[in-house]
C-alpha cells in the first residue's frame, strides 16, 4: 500500500535509468549521431541518473544491419567509444529481447564489456528462455533486470506464476512494463502491490516502465514510487516508441533527492531533442496512440497510421476495435 512518505520524502534506493537511446531509438531506427549520445551520456552524469540503457543487443543475424544505427546492436566497442572506461557513478545498461538475440555470443563477460547491466524483455509465454539468459548474463558477472511485457493483457495468475519462477533465480528487478500504455493508476497500485510482494519473497526489487497512451506514463510511474517501486525508467521528453514514455524531466522534478539535478536535463532537451523534433522525428501522445491504449491494443497499426500521415481517424478507430 503507497505510504505518504514515499511521495514527500526521498529514498536512497531509487534508480532513475533512462531508456532515451533504446526506447527512442525504435522512433529513428537507432541513427542517432555520435555527438548526441556522447552529450546525452555527459548530461546524464551530471542530472546524476543513475543508468543509461545504451540500446538493444540485437542479432545481426536477425537484423540488418544497413537498416538501423549501431545502438540496435551496442557492440562493446562502439558504447566503449562513447563512455571510455566510464569512471564515473552512472551505470551502462543494455536490453536483450528474449528471441531477438545471441546472447551467450554477444554478450561478452563483464570483465570484458563496458556494460554493467543487462536488462532482459520478454513475455509471459517466453520466461523459461528469459531465465537462461538471465542466468547466463549473472554468470558473467553482470546485474540483471526482467521487464515482464504486455501484462495488461495477461491473467494475474500467468503473472504470478511468472515472478515465481523468476525469483528463483538471480535476477535482482521485476520490471512492471505498461506495454500498451493502456493501465490506470488504480490498476497500478494493485500490480505493484503483487510486484512487491514477491519481491520481498525473494528478496528483489522492482521497476516500472510505462508508456503514455493515455497520458498516464507520468502518473503510473509516481504511482508505482508511492507502492515501493525503486527502478524508474524515463525518457527526454518522452522519446520512445508510439506515444513515448514518462518523460525524464517530469520524474527528476518530481523526486525530491537532491542527487537530482533538473537543469542539464532541460539543457539537453532544448539543444538536442527539441531541434530533433524539428526535423521531422516523431512520437508522443496524440488520439491515434490513446485508441490502442483505451482499447488495450498493441500500438503497431497506430504506429503506421503516423507514418503514412493517415487523417482517417474514425476510421483507425473500428480498425483498432476489430484487431485481435
Amino acid at each position: 500500500m503507497k505510504e505518504l512518505k514515499n511521495l514527500m520524502g526521498w529514498r536512497p534506493g531509487i534508480k532513475v535509468v533512462d531508456a532515451t537511446l533504446r526506447d527512442g531509438g525504435l522512433v529513428n531506427n537507432f541513427f542517432f549521431d555520435d555527438e548526441f549520445v556522447k552529450q546525452l551520456y555527459i548530461t546524464n552524469i551530471k542530472a546524476g541518473v543513475d543508468y543509461m540503457e545504451m540500446g538493444y543487443k540485437a542479432s545481426k543475424e536477425l537484423f540488418d544491419t544497413s537498416k538501423f544505427g549501431k545502438w540496435k546492436f551496442c557492440d562493446d566497442e562502439d558504447i566503449r567509444a562513447v563512455v571510455g572506461n566510464n569512471e564515473t557513478e552512472l551505470k551502462i545498461a543494455v536490453m536483450a529481447d528474449v528471441g531477438r538475440c545471441d546472447y551467450k555470443n554477444d554478450i561478452h563477460k563483464k570483465s570484458e564489456s563496458p556494460v554493467d547491466l543487462v536488462r532482459v524483455a520478454t513475455y509471459i509465454n517466453t520466461i523459461p528462455q528469459a531465465i537462461d539468459m538471465i542466468e547466463d548474463a549473472a554468470s558473467k558477472g553482470y546485474e540483471t533486470t526482467v521487464n515482464i511485457m504486455a501484462i495488461s493483457q495477461a491473467q494475474e495468475t500467468d503473472v504470478q506464476v511468472a515472478l515465481d519462477m523468476l525469483g528463483q533465480t538471480p535476477v535482482e528487478c521485476f520490471y512492471i512494463v505498461d506495454s500498451y500504455g493502456s493501465i490506470y493508476p488504480e490498476q497500478m497500485t494493485r500490480i505493484a502491490d503483487l510486484y512487491l510482494n514477491a519481491a520481498e519473497k525473494y528478496g528483489k526489487k522492482v521497476g516500472i516502465h510505462a508508456h503514455n497512451n493515455q497520458q498516464l506514463a507520468f502518473a503510473n510511474t509516481i504511482e508505482a514510487v508511492g507502492c515501493g517501486a525503486d527502478y524508474l525508467d524515463a525518457t527526454y521528453s518522452g522519446m520512445g516508441r508510439g506515444a513515448g514514455n514518462c518523460y525524464i524531466e517530469s520524474l527528476i522534478g518530481f523526486l525530491h533527492n537532491p542527487k537530482y539535478n533538473l537543469y542539464p536535463v532541460i539543457k539537453f532537451v532544448e539543444n538536442y531533442i527539441n531541434p530533433m523534433r524539428e526535423q521531422g522525428v516523431t512520437w508522443g501522445y496524440d488520439m491515434q496512440y490513446l485508441f490502442t491504449g483505451l482499447l488495450n491494443r498493441h500500438p503497431k497499426v497506430a504506429i503506421d497510421y503516423t507514418k503514412n500521415g493517415r487523417k482517417d481517424l474514425t476510421e483507425l478507430y473500428n480498425e483498432v476495435i476489430l484487431l485481435d
